[in-house]
């Protein structure tokens, strides 16, 4: 353990190059999009060594070849950089920053930390002033695209932080999705707030039109296939518009997310984060929120057409 504290920061972690076969990622988090993410770098050759709450998650994972740690802070000792893609900001503070268990305690210096979890602004700029001052780095990398992205390797990658750690993430960052450098520390997670407001929208406009459609007697599907060759088409419409169709809502991660980075768009006071004016996302919360109540919450935010369809008596 001497030894390795006396190791040259250069030839661990940040800026020694990236390399399947020699960098060592750690992954926290394996649910439906973190699990996805981290079997695309486990197939892309780097070792990868993963910490779940409840192990038997990471089964497949393990099956695959990763290996699986008991803490947080044992997943960063094994690892150059350490991933996490958690619930809520509560969850980030506690798997980073706990002084005892947290990936920060575990990690040498020119270790890189990466959150994926859409968390607060505030939070990201803590964690990387904790990581500067213990000779690591921390880049804040939420990101969009759903189960789909994930899957896929498709993610838009909003990343905060140093521009030259966010460079030498690039061959990590490329098996997941496209990322973009967006500013300093904070602005990724400000990225994906202002990103989930656009989501929002679209998913309202989507579970209104197609409630329309069918109570006008339309044919949905003959109807979503036409405006999604026109101005309506999203995204949001590709990604979801069959699934809203096939009520199938229970795939694709729990709304609770969704309203709870709405819910840090709306908060006063995180400095930087200025415009708190936002009606549409009051409205969308709200409409999330009421999915939320009505038993629904664990469902994916293509279900919102239930609250639609509860508001006017239409009956599924």
């Amino acid at each position: 353990m001497e030894e390795e504290r006396k190791v040259d920061p250069a030839a661990f972690g940040f800026p020694g190059p990236v390399r399947p076969g020699a960098t060592r990622v750690g992954w926290i988090g394996i649910g439906v999009m973190g699990g996805a993410m981290a079997k695309h770098l486990l197939a892309a050759g780097f070792a990868v060594t993963v910490y779940a709450r409840t192990p038997g998650k990471a089964e497949s994972l393990v099956a695959a070849g990763a290996g699986l740690a008991d803490s947080p802070a044992a997943v960063a000792a094994a690892s150059d950089v350490v991933f996490t893609m958690v619930g809520n900001p509560g969850d980030v503070r506690a798997v980073v920053l706990d002084p005892t268990t947290g990936a920060l305690a575990g990690l040498r210096p020119g270790g890189v930390l990466v959150d994926c979890t859409s968390s607060s602004p505030s939070l990201a700029r803590e964690i990387a002033a904790a990581a500067s001052a213990a000779g690591c780095y921390a880049v804040d990398a939420p990101v969009s695209g759903g189960d789909v992205g994930a899957r896929d390797g498709t993610l838009a990658i909003f990343a905060g932080g140093d521009e030259a750690v966010v460079a030498w993430l690039a061959p990590l960052f490329a098996y997941l999705g496209k990322a973009t450098h967006m500013g300093a520390p904070g602005s990724g997670q400000s990225s994906k707030i202002a990103n989930q407001i656009a989501v929002a929208g679209a998913a309202a406009g989507l579970g209104e039109s197609v409630a329309f459609a069918n109570a006008a007697g339309l044919d949905a599907s003959l109807f979503l296939d036409a405006v999604s060759k026109g101005a309506a088409g999203s995204r949001i419409m590709d990604i979801f518009g069959d699934r809203v169709l096939r009520r199938e809502f229970e795939y694709g991660g729990s709304v609770r997310y969704i309203v709870k980075d709405l819910g840090m768009a709306l908060e006063v006071g995180d400095s930087q984060e200025e415009a708190n004016v936002l009606p549409g996302a009051a409205l969308y919360r709200q409409m999330f929120s009421a999915m939320v109540a009505n038993g629904d919450g664990d469902l994916s935010l293509q279900a919102l057409i239930t609250v639609v369809e509860r508001l006017n008596g239409i009956g599924k």
